[in-house]
């Protein structure tokens, strides 16, 4: 069983940065294959990015394309989205996600380990 923590979420001026980090319970290089989702108040979960075990392939969303980028420190076990250029619409709690094999990198239903969410506000 995987347990997933999230950091680093607060309250961020439009166009300022955050960096969130997931920390696993165990390794999960080699192994796990990590993702950032979110959802905003009255909004289904969307997906943000992923990252495969090995770090070589990542994935975006489009509207986060350019201003997120997500990373791996796999000696650590944690996963990073540092988020630039933050607009209002970034506002959500964000989520981490980890499965061995995700069937779909975009689709929460492909992973089975959640993190509890951190919370993310972007002022206007």
């Amino acid at each position: 069983q995987v347990q997933l923590v999230e950091s680093g979420g607060g309250l961020v001026q439009a166009g300022g940065s955050l960096r969130l980090s997931c920390t696993a319970s165990e390794r999960t290089s080699g192994t796990y294959s990590m993702a950032w989702f979110r959802q905003a108040p009255g909004k289904e979960r969307e997906f943000v990015a992923a990252i495969t075990w090995g770090g070589s392939r990542s994935y975006y969303a489009d509207s986060v394309k350019g201003r997120f980028t997500i990373s791996r420190d796999n000696g650590k076990n944690t996963v990073y989205l540092q988020m630039n250029s933050l607009k209002p619409e970034d506002t959500a709690v964000y989520y981490c996600a980890a499965d061995i094999r995700p069937s779909t990198y975009y689709s929460g239903s492909s992973y089975h380990y959640w993190g509890q969410g951190t919370q993310v506000t972007v002022s206007s």
